[in-house]
């Protein structure tokens, strides 16, 4: 009976969290009536156009290291659909902007009794992502089967929570931390009660990841205090500094930080209350602490491999920035001290520290509930173990 109360309460302090959680939301969660402050001016209409072909011409102002494109387009929307028209673009890539057959939208800037002028805006992307996503979603099904299903349902949660409250609170001069937190603590219980059910397995889990959500928090308000970081490494940060928003720019790196964390932390803690639960179903009579031994070797091998997926992840993010460095021209003191480069510093270490902490946690967690379960629980649980 004592194991047995045990495990409940572990089970109430999960239900703690949830009802935090959902206070936190409804707290924070944006007036919709609200209008936002940011404000970029009037946009511009834009159309989708197919390219056609495309030939170079002479630059009628001289650019250097440039290369001027005259490109004949055939117009997809608007009130001029079906007809050609002439998009001039230049370019000082190696790679041609625009190819024919390439699908783009295009800026139409109408001028007083003259024909319309496009520029180019973007390229149309959506049938490639369609697709991929489509063969994305195939795969996740054909070999995940109902918890594949399940973790998809879990990935749409995870994505409505962005979108619907996250970024509108953040707009809503919320304070970024406290939506961080919440939006990832939100995150956190729905992906994981879906994927893993609501067993001891998915209550470790729960427990090990906010506990390491709190340390990346608090590391995460630290270091970017620490270092300086200001959030001004990209045009978007500086376009939301202008718009007289009041939002925190250095609150959403914190914010970023908390976010970025979130999916390697429930993964990992995921993983070890799944090889705790497997361990302890292979020999129901070892002590709790030979089975936290054991597990934590799982573990260490596990953070080494995790942390070098965090590491490589932001190493590719920020290859236009290391190509920099690489060139010789700026020296390694001098570019560690870039915020730019900073900034994916503190991200990767805060990140790699809160995974670190995560492992003993939840495999302590695991472990002493796992000394509560009966052989049925534990095979039960055991047979839905986590696998890569």
């Amino acid at each position: 009976m004592r194991a047995s109360g045990s495990l409940s309460v572990y089970r109430l302090v999960v239900i703690g969290l949830a009802a935090i959680t959902l206070i936190a939301l409804v707290l924070l969660w944006p007036d919709g009536e609200r209008e936002s402050d940011l404000k970029f001016g009037s946009p511009t209409p834009t159309e989708k156009a197919e390219v056609e072909s495309v030939s170079k011409v002479e630059c009628q102002v001289p650019v250097d290291d440039a290369t001027c494109l005259e490109a004949s387009i055939r117009l997809k929307s608007g009130p001029e659909a079906g007809d050609l028209a002439t998009l001039d673009v230049t370019s000082r890539s190696a790679d041609s902007v625009v190819d024919p057959g390439d699908n783009i939208k295009v800026a139409a800037i109408s001028t007083d009794g003259g024909p319309t002028i496009y520029s180019l805006i973007d390229f149309e992307r959506g049938p490639p992502l369609l697709i991929l996503a489509v063969a994305f979603t195939f795969l996740v099904i054909l070999f995940g089967r109902l918890r594949g299903a399940l973790s998809l349902v879990g990935l749409a949660a995870s994505l409505a929570i962005v979108l619907f409250f996250i970024i509108p609170a953040i707009l809503d001069k919320q304070p970024p931390l406290a939506v961080a937190l919440a939006g990832s603590m939100a995150v956190m219980l729905v992906t994981i009660t879906l994927a893993h059910g609501t067993g001891p397995k998915s209550i470790a889990a729960i427990l090990g990841t906010s506990v390491s959500l709190l340390l990346v928090g608090l590391l995460a308000v630290i270091f970017t205090s620490a270092a300086n970081l200001t959030g001004f490494t990209s045009e978007e940060a500086t376009l939301l500094s202008a718009s007289d928003s009041g939002i925190s720019i250095s609150g959403l790196v914190i914010a970023g930080i908390i976010i970025g964390a979130l999916g390697v932390l429930d993964d990992v803690t995921i993983s070890q209350a799944s090889t705790v639960i497997a361990l302890r179903a292979a020999n129901p009579k070892q002590s709790i602490g030979r089975l936290y031994h054991r597990a934590i070797e799982v573990g260490r091998d596990h953070v080494s491999a995790t942390v070098n997926t965090l590491v490589l992840a932001y190493v590719g993010s920020s290859l236009p920035v290391l190509l920099i460095l690489g060139s010789g021209e700026v020296g390694f003191t001098r570019a560690v001290n870039m915020e730019i480069v900073a900034k994916e510093i503190v991200a990767t270490l805060v990140g790699s520290i809160g995974l670190i902490a995560a492992v003993p946690i939840t495999t302590l967690l695991a472990a002493l509930m796992s000394k509560s379960m009966d052989r049925a629980d534990l095979a039960a649980e055991a047979s839905h173990g986590h696998h890569h």
